[in-house]
């Protein structure tokens, strides 16, 4: 018999399939965005650029360190309950506080650049970048909802280790979430 055969695992899709269909078409709205976004931005390299000089790259720079670490927090507490170890739902918590950093992050840069005058109707910079980065702080702020739900039933025991579908699923897709934002940042806060 061979060894090597019989201890290796049968490796699998996390999640459900129906997640990562839904995944797969929210990467294909947010491609067609970035295509759009590119296009826009060679054709009026300067109203980009201009734009861009406008942000607040500092504050997209926290948000992705946010993203990052929630993610690792989210990785981590599927790790831990897939191992039948404790802490998989203080993770799920500490990913949700991390991440409010991006969202109030986010809220506090809409208020300011609002309060300066920039608004989706400004020119085609700040048409893409509201829609873009709002378009993408709504799936945030969804899946800070999914890790309430997966946090809750960690920590009520619905989620045991012995089924992942669930645990997987919303940790697929909130790892969607934050790949976005690893190509949004640069394409809008540094690129532009």
């Amino acid at each position: 018999m061979n060894t090597a055969s019989a201890t290796t695992k049968t490796r699998h899709l996390p999640g459900d399939i129906a997640v990562w269909m839904f995944i797969f078409a929210e990467l294909a709205v947010f491609g067609i965005l970035f295509i759009g976004f590119t296009v826009a931005r060679s054709l009026d390299p300067a109203t980009f650029h201009a734009g861009r000089e406008v942000l607040h790259p500092w504050i997209g720079l926290l948000n992705t360190a946010a993203l990052i670490t929630a993610s690792y927090f989210v990785a981590t507490a599927v790790h831990q309950l897939r191992h039948g170890r404790p802490g998989s739902h203080l993770r799920l918590w500490l990913a949700i506080a991390v991440s409010s950093v991006y969202t109030l992050g986010k809220l506090w840069e809409y208020s300011d650049l609002y309060s300066l005058g920039y608004n989706l109707g400004t020119d085609t910079f700040f048409m893409f970048y509201f829609f873009l980065t709002f378009f993408h702080f709504m799936h945030v702020v969804l899946g800070q909802i999914i890790l309430v739900v997966l946090a809750v039933k960690v920590g009520r025991g619905d989620y045991d280790g012995s089924d992942m579908n669930g645990m997987e699923s919303g940790a697929s897709y909130w790892h969607m979430v934050d790949l976005v934002w690893l190509v949004l940042f640069p394409m809008v806060y540094v690129l532009a």
